[in-house]
């Protein structure tokens, strides 16, 4: 959900920007959850496409900024490759949260969890990408 509302708030002023998403225990090339893309729906970005991937060394060699949901995740990515220290940050960062994950989840969870991405990328998008 974090990847399309980014892609869609900046990609249309800042073409060049490469955004992607994948996980620390990522289910491989499954579709986002039904109920994440039914809210992602809502707001009119589609997910349909969305496959899961995997974090690993070479993809995060690739970013120069990679924005996590929770604490723990920092030190999984540094983990993975300790030289991409100083360029992960919480996606809620500059408001000091964590997004939990609603994965298995009520729909409440995954709506709560939506009300924070949205809050957390326009945060980001205030900061690095004004419109």
């Amino acid at each position: 959900m974090a990847e399309a509302m980014l892609a869609e708030r900046v990609s249309e002023s800042y073409p060049q920007l490469k955004i992607a998403s994948a996980g620390v225990g990522a289910l491989v090339n499954h579709q986002a959850d039904q109920t994440a893309q039914e809210l992602m729906e809502e707001m009119g970005i589609d997910l349909a496409s969305h496959r899961a991937q995997q974090l690993s060394s070479e993809l995060l060699s690739e970013y120069d900024l990679v924005l996590v949901m929770e604490e723990d995740h920092i030190q999984a990515v540094h983990d993975i490759l300790p030289a991409a220290r100083g360029r992960v940050h919480l996606l809620g960062k500059w408001s000091d949260f964590e997004i939990p994950d609603p994965y298995r989840q009520p729909r409440q969870e995954f709506e709560s969890a939506l009300e924070l991405i949205e809050r957390a990328v326009g945060e980001w998008q205030q900061r690095f990408w004004p419109e």
